[in-house]
């Protein structure tokens, strides 16, 4: 049976680092237009992540204009995710951190991880 598992997993995608919520990440996206592909960059704070195989994802907020929260889930094995920059760790106590949702500004803020 865990023969049929490894033939229907996708391969792992080397370009993303381990990822922990709090983390302030870049993701860049390969995005098909037409027939041209370009890049595009997606900045934010991890407030997720999703272990389960071939379906582990993480999600990523951001604050756009007007104070606009936007949420995207990545998939970790997904081939259309260039690359994954790890800015800075925050230090946080839980796993989901969804109560940033209700949050803007400064209160949204989290406290950077020193490591020495």
């Amino acid at each position: 049976m865990s023969e049929l598992f490894q033939a229907v997993e996708a391969p792992a995608n080397p370009n993303i680092p381990e990822l922990r919520p709090g983390d302030s990440v870049r993701v860049f996206i390969r995005i098909k237009e037409g027939n041209s592909e370009r890049t595009q960059e997606f900045r934010g704070t991890v407030i997720r992540v999703g272990k389960g195989g071939n379906n582990a994802n993480f999600t990523v907020r951001r604050i756009a204009s007007n104070g606009i929260g936007v949420e995207r889930t990545f998939l970790f094995k997904s081939p259309r995710i260039e690359k994954v920059i790890v800015e800075r760790h925050a230090h946080v106590r839980r796993a989901r951190l969804y109560y940033l949702r209700g949050r803007t500004g400064k209160r949204s803020r989290l406290k950077t991880k020193f490591t020495a």
